[in-house]
């Protein structure tokens, strides 16, 4: 069996698609986690083989022909999370993870942190970011209630999907985030939204398979999505509210020119790799 997956790499490398791609298509397919890929003798009896052999070369052909890992297996790690996910919902990507961090250490370091506070989740997809935070709070013994908004009725398909999942009592509102939750007033609000140049070109893994709708944030600059979404934060966040969002990397001045106007001096923060990725601030 491991001459199935050797192969399956050998023809990835030559297609510059990432070896683990096959590692991670090899275990969905047997049911094991990746470690135990490496570790079994994967002995199977010469029926099971077979079958195995040209399930495997199917999966391997979807991804061939660029369809997301992530969609194929319908599983996309975020923190300590498993989340289900598939056409129709953005693939949460490892840079979000950090803006959980910023929330939880503001959250963690506030004068009155034994008080319950309210989150909102602008664009919330999968579930990710309010999932991540409503786990990870009440790890800390911090209380919070949570509101997930997305706009896109077949991504909330995989956000209500993933909260059920974790059995948590967040609340949905399917809606554009110009109109949802009138007069509501939150503590902290975090967002994703969609923040891609129109003109922008992308992999065929994005540009093919995940939704526009939650990449494109318009022409030129990719700032007029991004500045709804800030629009909506100034009407939600109460007078001292804390505000995060992920943006491009080219977005950052943009992000906290918009921001000045109802915010105070807002920061940029890097991801991993170093690129502006998140500006955050106060509500004034």
């Amino acid at each position: 069996m491991k001459a199935l997956l050797r192969a399956a790499i050998s023809q990835f490398e030559k297609n510059q698609i990432p070896a683990v791609d096959a590692e991670l298509l090899f275990a969905h397919l047997l049911g094991i986690s990746r470690k135990q890929v490496h570790a079994q003798a994967l002995e199977l009896a010469d029926k099971d083989k077979e079958k195995i052999a040209s399930e495997y070369a199917d999966l391997i052909n979807q991804r061939l022909l660029g369809r997301p890992v992530q969609y194929i297996t319908g599983s996309a790690p975020f923190r300590y999370l498993d989340l289900e996910v598939g056409e129709g919902v953005l693939i949460p990507r490892p840079e979000s993870e950090l803006i959980v961090d910023r929330v939880i250490g503001h959250l963690n370091s506030a004068t009155d942190r034994d008080l319950a506070k309210s989150v909102i989740d602008l664009g919330a997809g999968s579930g990710a970011l309010s999932i991540a935070i409503s786990t990870e709070a009440a790890l800390k013994g911090l209380k919070l209630s949570v509101v997930a908004v997305e706009k896109s009725a077949e991504a909330a398909v995989w956000l209500i999907k993933n909260i059920t999942k974790y059995d948590l009592p967040i609340r949905v509102v399917i809606e554009d985030v110009a109109t949802a939750l009138p007069d509501v007033k939150a503590d902290i609000v975090v967002a994703n939204p969609p923040y891609i140049p129109n003109d922008e070109k992308l992999s065929i893994e994005v540009d093919k398979y995940e939704p526009e709708i939650a990449l494109r944030g318009g022409p030129l600059d990719g700032m007029r999505i991004p500045q709804q979404f800030i629009e909506a934060a100034e009407r939600l966040l109460k007078p001292g509210g804390f505000f995060i969002t992920e943006h491009h990397e080219r977005q950052g001045e943009l992000m906290r020119k918009v921001l000045a106007k109802n915010f105070l001096p807002a920061q940029t923060h890097a991801d991993l790799t170093g690129r502006d990725r998140f500006t955050s601030a106060i509500r004034r």
